[in-house]
């Protein structure tokens, strides 16, 4: 029997009221020529009002024309990037550079792209500035309320998230924190720590990213076929149905269309892919390794 698969509408909403459409589409690794630019048209003109970049993707002015050019009132759409490491002693600057790319006024979620201040002259941490005086300079931006409309982390750990939630001075909580996870990373521990703090998990490459092996997987496939739906979308629908937000990436027409079709899994399906790393071992496709720098 196949499956009810409809365009995804669902929006969540962030603990300042602000709401956030479930399904947005991501853009890493979309650089070449014009990529992202055909990628966020499509996506745009196909139900999508959720577009997540990053300064350090280096395809804002590739993002930034595709939404001019849909001529979707700016209301309607819900925009992301994020602050790159060698810029947390600039956050403001940063953050003009990058809504003049995108041609917006504002960006509707500011992220801290990594927890790591790194000297862009040394290519080492700084040793007088860490994430948290980033994140101070971020809460004077957001309570401005002009340029930024909520802010949050990404690739946060607990013990990051936690340094960060008791330090002096800090008295905006992340809004969300956006990390991989997909069905071979499912993070239980953290999933349940940012519903207790009230913070959204933001999903991102759900798909496991490149040549991802739950594409292959024998558990993927069967769920896909049962319902005669795509792999892909068994991924997104699982996210969806776990109370997050998602992110898949593609530069494909066809996949970028399909992705946004989510249904409802069946609890038997639902939880063979909450236990699926029990059964394959847990997959992270991205650890860069800066990351570990403490």
């Amino acid at each position: 029997m196949s499956a009810q698969l409809s365009i995804n509408t669902k929006k969540i909403t962030l603990y300042n009221g602000n709401k956030i459409p479930a399904v947005g589409l991501g853009t890493w690794q979309a650089t070449e020529d014009d990529v992202a630019y055909k990628s966020v048209r499509t996506a745009l003109k196909n139900g999508y009002r959720h577009i997540d970049t990053a300064a350090i993707y280096k395809n804002e002015e590739q993002v930034g024309k595709a939404i001019a050019e849909a001529g979707i009132p700016r209301n309607e759409l819900f925009v992301t990037t994020k602050l790159w490491n060698a810029d947390h002693k600039k956050v403001e600057a940063a953050l003009d550079e990058s809504l003049k790319k995108l041609q917006l006024d504002y960006v509707d979620l500011y992220l801290i792209h990594w927890p790591v201040s790194i000297n862009p002259e040394t290519n080492k941490p700084y040793t007088d500035h860490d994430f948290v005086d980033t994140w101070k300079a971020l809460q004077k931006l957001y309570k401005k309320g002009e340029k930024v409309k909520a802010i949050g982390v990404s690739n946060f750990t607990i013990k990051k998230l936690e340094k960060l939630l008791n330090a002096d001075g800090v008295d905006v909580v992340p809004l969300v924190n956006q990390v991989e996870t997909h069905p071979l990373l499912t993070q239980p521990e953290l999933y349940d720590y940012l519903k207790s703090k009230n913070i959204v998990l933001e999903a991102y490459s759900p798909l496991g990213s490149t040549d991802s092996p739950l594409f292959k997987n024998e558990v993927v496939v069967d769920i896909a076929k049962k319902n005669k739906v795509e792999p892909a979308q068994v991924l997104v629908s699982w996210a969806i149905q776990r109370d997050t937000v998602v992110l898949p990436k593609s530069v494909t027409e066809s996949r970028i269309i399909s992705n946004i079709k989510t249904f409802t899994l069946s609890k038997e399906d639902f939880e063979a892919l909450n236990n699926l790393s029990d059964k394959f071992g847990v997959v992270r496709t991205c650890n860069p390794p800066f990351n570990n720098f403490d």
